[in-house]
């Protein structure tokens, strides 16, 4: 029997090929650990729910003959509570209101990892509406999912808090993989929310350029700046996962412009390091603009200075300099007051600054999903949403959900000059004033982040980003904790996801930091 707490999708389909294991035991395996740390023992509460076609897929995944075999076939994978499934799982964002709701057909992602012999496992919980409901929301928890729990630091405070987050939305995706409840999963990201999770969980993810990976039929928050991605304990894996997402899609238009290699698996290399030219954003005598590298706990600045040591000891050239004010700063007129009225927010009655574009574009893009994919529920408009949740208030909102009332107020149809002019602003501060001009003035091939700090710059200008692994920290806000993860992101150019993981995979086997969670092997 295959050992599947820790095994990478490349050890599992050898193991498949070779005979030592089958979809269905594989598939019982991960089951039986979902039994184990999800439902029992730490209580992880990362799956949502768990496909009852589960084992029946993997059964006639076993019957496929060798020559008809797909490029994931047999491996069980979860999904994130936002990709829609057309079978006997509900499709919810974690949501009361959309409790029992299912989707008019598959996910072009979806589609894609059925088609490639994936066995759909399950549905992973996330944070509630990919945190775009309240202010100051825990991540991971949702009011239908509950709370997810960090997978190396599982402990949480007298009110259920996790004292260290598991990061978020993409959590519930994040933890069953650093738990080795599945193979893989696929996680969603705006600003963060692929990288967050990956970093809190020690895994690899990538952040596709926006258009890379399709997003219909994913329940959305702004289609300007949304993407899925894999989450895998290993870069192969995320390069194995990411040949078969990234693929043009005629639902949605932001695909017409992909570009990728034909095989990203085969632009690994030990070797892909050297000569490379890594930015560190990151000056000493420029501490205006250190704002990425300057906040970093004493522990955490180790980890980074050792993942920089290992990069020159594999032959990258590294450039330190701080990043533009201009591009890291934000443009004019970006963000809006939203008044933060979660009681358990420590800035309870204060206001929240909240990026114009997701607000704007989340009552837009919501109305499109509900109409075109959702079915089973009376559920149509984002005002649908606020009035069910008014009406449950004591099970629905725990946190509140300021940010709906404030995206509700817009008008729907991206028509407003101020949608207009912060959607523009965050392109010329994130790509013109921001990364292109950093990247080409120390011609950068890479620009390295620690942890998910260069997600925002990154999600604005619609870029990619790997993330892989860097080593471990401890404690929280002063208070003691055991140790987990602290990841390295590698951020280029729109469509350099093959370079990204080409270096990635050369750190990644240069500094093997990766180690299974304490307790759950």
């Amino acid at each position: 029997m295959v050992d599947v707490a820790n095994a990478s999708m490349e050890e599992l389909q050898a193991a498949l090929a070779e005979g030592r294991t089958t979809s269905v035991a594989l598939t019982q395996a991960y089951l039986a650990r979902i039994a184990a740390y999800d439902r029992a023992g730490p209580r992880l509460n990362a799956v949502r729910e768990i496909n009852p076609d589960a084992l029946a897929l993997a059964e006639a995944s076993d019957q496929v003959k060798p020559k008809k075999r797909g490029p994931l076939e047999g491996m069980p994978i979860l999904l994130k509570d936002n990709i829609a499934t057309d079978d006997a799982q509900c499709t919810t964002a974690g949501s009361l209101a959309l409790e029992g709701a299912k989707a008019k057909r598959d996910a072009t992602v979806t589609r894609l990892l059925r088609a490639a012999g994936a066995v759909v496992l399950g549905k992973a919980n996330l944070t509630e509406w990919a945190n775009i409901l309240a202010v100051g929301m825990p991540s991971g928890y949702s009011s239908l999912g509950g709370q997810v729990r960090n997978a190396y630091v599982p402990a949480v405070d007298a009110k259920g808090v996790p004292i260290v987050q598991p990061g978020g939305s993409s959590a519930g995706s994040a933890v069953a993989v650093a738990a080795g409840l599945a193979a893989a999963a696929i996680g969603t990201e705006t600003s963060g929310s692929l990288l967050s999770p990956a970093n809190q969980n020690g895994l690899v993810t990538v952040k596709p350029t926006v258009g890379l990976v399709s997003r219909a039929g994913i329940i959305p928050i702004a289609s300007s700046q949304d993407t899925a991605g894999p989450m895998t304990r290993t870069v192969r894996d995320s390069a194995a996962l990411l040949n078969v997402l990234a693929h043009h899609d005629k639902l949605d238009k932001a695909t017409d412009k992909l570009r990728r290699p034909d095989d990203y698996v085969a632009e690994l290399s030990r070797n892909g390091l050297k000569g490379a030219r890594i930015g560190v954003p990151s000056d000493p005598a420029d501490p205006g603009n250190d704002v990425y590298y300057g906040p970093l706990s004493p522990a955490a600045r180790a980890v980074m200075e050792r993942a920089i040591t290992a990069l020159q000891d594999s032959g990258a050239i590294i450039v330190r300099a701080s990043m533009p004010t201009a591009g890291w700063i934000g443009g004019p007129g970006t963000d809006m007051a939203v008044l933060n009225r979660n009681p358990e927010s420590p800035g309870v009655n204060t206001v929240a600054r909240v990026p114009i574009v997701f607000l704007y574009e989340l009552k837009h893009d919501l109305g499109l999903y509900l109409s075109d994919w959702a079915k089973g529920t009376k559920i149509r408009t984002i005002e649908d949403v606020v009035a069910f949740n008014a009406a449950h208030a004591d099970r629905a909102l725990r946190f509140g959900q300021d940010l709906f009332l404030a995206a509700a107020a817009t008008k729907g149809d991206l028509s407003e000059p101020e949608y207009r002019a912060a959607r523009r602003n965050d392109l010329l501060s994130a790509r013109q004033r921001g990364l292109d001009v950093y990247m080409a003035a120390h011609k950068l091939d890479a620009v390295l982040f620690p942890g998910n700090s260069g997600a925002s710059i990154a999600a604005k200008a619609g870029y990619p980003s790997v993330q892989v692994p860097a080593g471990y920290v401890s404690g929280v806000a002063g208070q003691d904790t055991p140790e987990y993860p602290l990841g390295a992101t590698f951020t280029g150019r729109a469509w350099s996801e093959g370079k990204l993981l080409r270096l990635a995979y050369a750190f990644e086997q240069a500094t093997l930091a990766r180690r299974m969670p304490p307790d759950l092997g």
